[in-house]
């Protein structure tokens, strides 16, 4: 696979509100961050797929995404909150599934607040060691993670969303799909090395999240094409190469069918199509 360019990955808190009103390309395509993801939801509601299994979120639910577990986010309403991107080198000890609290008493939301407050004000209050402080922070998070999973798993319900058998498949098929999308593989490969047919591939991911194996490839592809459009000066036949495509204008065909302009054009009214997701 040939390297692609990561997005900046450092500890940082961004306001769910902006989140949700990034472009649709960037909210609902599903995909796995290489970094920890942290939502606190106060205000709206929507649906998360997490791992293959969408769920219907509401206010004051707390949802933790490891790193590398498949999810694409849709607001149905206004919301606010906030996102806490962890960053690559956090050091944490951290669930390994991903979590879906849904919390009722106003203890724990002020619990919640308390702790995503703390590492805002170590974030901004431009002290020495503001980052090693707000890790500790993040650390109390992560220790008030788990005791709520536990206190869950005491009242017999789950923390973690329960998969049925399509849903394994799919996120099976994405965390492959992750590590290689930038390969020249196709869908009857993926399913090869999954063990199962091509047709049994897609007929899961579409029963899991709507899509075909072959939509959840092009949408992934063109999600990180866009990526390296607008925040790179990458050239269009790099890109192409980097994707996986074989030459530079088969790259730029597909992209244009799809999207509506050719990469280059895409790139030249950068300010149009602006990144705002974090």
């Amino acid at each position: 696979m040939n390297k692609i360019p990561e997005p900046m990955s450092r500890l940082r808190l961004v306001p769910i509100s902006k989140l949700a009103a990034a472009p649709k390309w960037q909210l609902e395509t599903m995909r796995a961050l290489r970094e920890p993801l942290f939502l606190w939801i106060t205000q709206g509601q929507g649906r998360i797929n997490l791992g293959g299994s969408t769920r219907g979120f509401h206010p004051h639910n707390a949802i933790f995404i490891p790193a590398g577990t498949l999810h694409g986010f849709q607001a149905m309403t206004r919301v606010q909150g906030t996102a806490v991107y962890f960053g690559h080198d956090h050091g944490l000890d951290l669930p390994n599934l991903p979590l879906h609290l849904r919390l009722r008493e106003a203890s724990q939301h002020a619990e919640v607040a308390h702790l995503v407050d703390s590492v805002q004000r170590e974030l901004d209050g431009g002290r020495p060691l503001a980052q090693k402080a707000a890790y500790h922070q993040l650390g109390l998070l992560s220790i008030w993670l788990d005791r709520r999973s536990q206190d869950m798993l005491e009242d017999g319900a789950q923390a973690s969303p329960q998969l049925n058998a399509n849903e394994r498949l799919t996120a099976r098929y994405a965390a492959l799909l992750e590590r290689e999308f930038g390969s020249s593989l196709n869908v009857s490969d993926y399913a090869t090395a999954l063990g199962v047919t091509a047709t049994h591939l897609t007929r899961a991911c579409r029963a899991s999240c709507g899509r075909t194996a072959l939509e959840m490839m092009q949408a992934r592809r063109l999600y990180e094409a866009r990526r390296l459009l607008l925040e790179t000066d990458i050239a269009v036949q790099d890109i192409a190469r980097s994707l996986g495509f074989s030459t530079a204008g088969y790259f730029a065909r597909a992209f244009a069918q799809h999207i509506g302009e050719p990469p280059s054009a895409y790139r030249k009214a950068r300010p149009a199509h602006a990144r705002v997701l974090n």
